[in-house]
């Protein structure tokens, strides 16, 4: 089954192995199925949880400092390889920057199941959808104005 979840412009979601995707895709799947069994009030805290979820851009960037820092340290005063794991960490974290993704962050996603901010956005759209929060954009009244500050309002909701 192809994904329904076509995000090209997503350099993370694009460089990774397919069956990462494919699961992510599958558990956000799952849980808008799940909450659309649910009452509208009962979407809300896993909307506030997805909020606070760290995406593969935010973890890649805190792993690699990390590991340069630890690098840095155990590498203090003296000669020795840890210096050089600070030197790669930091490269890495620069073709992060540079790029929008890189080797870091598709050990982080393979790893830990990290999902990309266009993901988390997307099950928190579909979401804000099932809770009703869209359905406050007027069908014609008051004109394109009207309509485009109801949809701006109703998506920051």
């Amino acid at each position: 089954m192809e994904s329904w979840n076509q995000m090209s412009a997503d350099g993370v979601r694009s460089h990774a192995a397919p069956g990462v995707n494919k699961r992510i895709d599958e558990q956000v799947e799952r849980c808008v199925r799940h909450m659309a069994q649910q009452d509208r009030k009962d979407i809300t805290p896993y909307l506030e949880k997805l909020e606070r979820e760290w995406d593969v851009g935010r973890t890649a960037m805190v792993a690699g400092s990390l590991v340069s820092l630890v690098g840095l340290w155990l590498g203090r005063g003296k000669p020795s390889g840890w210096r050089t794991v600070s030197a790669v960490a930091s490269g890495l974290l620069l073709h992060h920057g540079l790029f929008g993704f890189g080797p870091l962050a598709e050990v982080v996603r393979a790893v830990g199941k990290v999902r990309t901010r266009r993901e988390i956005d997307l099950e928190k759209f579909a979401l804000k959808a099932l809770r009703g929060d869209f359905e406050r954009i007027p069908k014609n009244d008051g004109g394109p104005l009207a309509r485009a500050n109801a949809a701006l309002v109703a998506a920051q909701s």
